[in-house]
């Protein structure tokens, strides 16, 4: 009985500070920063990145700025217009020649409200 006991005393401490483990955490969550947004557009610009970090990236939804996610939703819409899934693996670029242009653009805008928002938080 003696045994039953500890042993029913340790698995209920064990299961006890678990549930405790689990209550008291939280759940992990990736805030998309503009230096996200930006590196990832430098990196489609050089033809450097893949559709899955594109996808991880720009699929995101951004909760904490609307600014950011206006940014986030005008990419993800260059990709529905003038990109081709698989033109990576085929060797070619993300986008095409007017969704470079387009999404330099927004990469210039983004860089610039950037800097801009760094200035002024800056004295």
């Amino acid at each position: 009985m003696a045994l039953f006991l500890t042993v029913f005393l340790v698995c209920l401490i064990i299961f006890g500070g678990m549930v405790a483990i689990l209550m008291l955490s939280r759940t992990p969550r990736y805030r998309t920063e503009p230096e996200h947004l930006l590196e990832v557009f430098d990196k489609a610009l050089d033809s450097r990145v893949g559709e899955t970090e594109w996808n991880t990236i720009v699929g995101y939804p951004v909760r904490h700025d609307d600014y950011l996610e206006g940014v986030r939703r005008r990419a993800q819409r260059l990709m529905e217009e003038h990109g081709r899934h698989g033109r990576v693996a085929r060797g070619k670029p993300l986008l095409d020649a007017e969704g470079q242009a387009e999404l330099a653009a927004l990469r210039d805008h983004l860089a610039a409200r950037t800097q801009l928002r760094r200035r002024q938080a800056d004295p």
